[in-house]
């Protein structure tokens, strides 16, 4: 999702130029572009001049947004998005840590942005010159 959001407006990127920029399998790459394109996030674009390009601008996607279409819930344990999942829910002394790990992970995730990571790594390319 970076490199799309790297080239957005610009070109459709390829995916083998994803996966060789983000020193990823092109297997890999593809695996992740099928459920971001069922996600609603990624659109091909045939052709010559074609690859992938997002479906929205950058600021307006989150990484919560992104990782949940990947991974799921964003819950450490089961009990969190299930009340019914474990019967000690009422007594378990970690059930509290647990859901403040998983209010934590949706709070830092929901702050950012697609755009948030794009200046993040020009801001790291400057320093690095």
């Amino acid at each position: 999702m970076l490199e799309l959001a790297l080239h957005y407006k610009k070109y459709p990127v390829l995916l083998r130029q994803i996966a060789q920029e983000q020193e990823i399998s092109v297997k890999y790459a593809h695996f992740l572009i099928s459920y971001l394109k069922g996600a609603g996030f990624v659109r091909s674009i045939r052709g010559r001049k074609g690859g992938y390009v997002l479906t929205k601008p950058p600021s307006l996607i989150s990484l919560r947004e992104i990782v949940q279409s990947l991974e799921g819930s964003l819950s450490p344990v089961g009990c969190i998005d299930d009340p019914d999942f474990c019967h000690r829910i009422t007594f378990c002394p970690t059930h509290k840590v647990w859901k403040k790990m998983a209010e934590a992970a949706v709070g830092v995730l929901d702050s950012l942005t697609l755009e948030d990571l794009i200046l993040i790594q020009q801001m790291k390319k400057s320093l690095d010159k």
